[in-house]
């Protein structure tokens, strides 16, 4: 049995002490639910020790060390996200980023690869520096900075987002994923949400030539977007 002395009530700052993060980051993740806190009457958040070491625990190990991939940096190539922070705060919560394969996100890719005759397909969730795959068909990578993501736009395009030819498409023209391996020419993604409709990855393809999708081939991939929105929500109302 878990006594108050060995759950001891903290503050936000020390909260963010033992985060590792700034007090400001610390009290968006309060605020959005990626740390449970409650006010006390004089309007303060406190929250208990355990719940700062549930968090640190679904980062995964170097704890406090990863907690710079959920704090906004601000790339320049990025669309503007003004919910940018709360977003990297429900990814922070949801515990996804680096954990192992699981066959519920590998059989989506493999579906969506396979629906919509693409060779490459991913599961993807977007820290602040870095692109990271849940789950992939056809790919080696298994991340890549976040300059380099195609799915950076879906998100803010707030739905399906396609590129038709990435390379006579100057907003991907240069990116390292078109100009060198894979030579992605044709992208199609659509956002992954959480239970509060935060938007923390894709499930998208790509393909090596130029192309386009059929309409039912769109609607598979919402669909198949939709159950792993439902798996990702589950998992953050547990």
């Amino acid at each position: 049995m878990i006594t108050p002395n060995d759950d001891p009530i903290l503050t936000t700052r020390a909260a963010a002490k033992l985060l590792g993060i700034a007090v400001s980051t610390t009290q968006l993740w309060m605020e959005s639910g990626a740390l449970p806190t409650w006010k006390t009457p004089g309007g303060h958040r406190r929250v208990r020790l355990s719940s700062v070491r549930h968090l640190l625990s679904r980062q995964g190990d170097g704890g406090s060390a990863r907690a710079s991939e959920f704090t906004p940096y601000g790339s320049p190539s990025d669309p503007e996200r003004p919910d940018e922070a709360e977003r990297l705060a429900a990814l922070a919560g949801s515990g996804l980023m680096d954990t192992p394969p699981e066959e519920v996100f590998d059989r989506l890719a493999r579906l969506a690869a396979q629906l919509t005759g693409c060779p490459i397909a991913l599961v993807t969730l977007l820290g602040a520096q870095r692109q990271w795959f849940k789950a992939r068909v056809g790919i080696d990578l298994t991340e890549t900075p976040r300059d380099w993501a195609f799915c950076s736009h879906a998100l803010a395009a707030g739905g399906s987002f396609v590129v038709g030819d990435a390379a006579n498409d100057p907003r991907f023209a240069g990116n390292p994923l078109v100009t060198g391996e894979p030579h992605v020419r044709f992208y199609a993604g659509v956002p992954l949400a959480d239970a509060a409709g935060r938007q923390l990855g894709t499930l998208c393809v790509f393909d090596r030539e130029p192309r386009r999708l059929r309409e039912r081939e769109l609607r598979a991939l919402h669909e198949l977007a939709a159950i792993a929105s439902e798996e990702i929500a589950r998992r953050s109302r547990a």
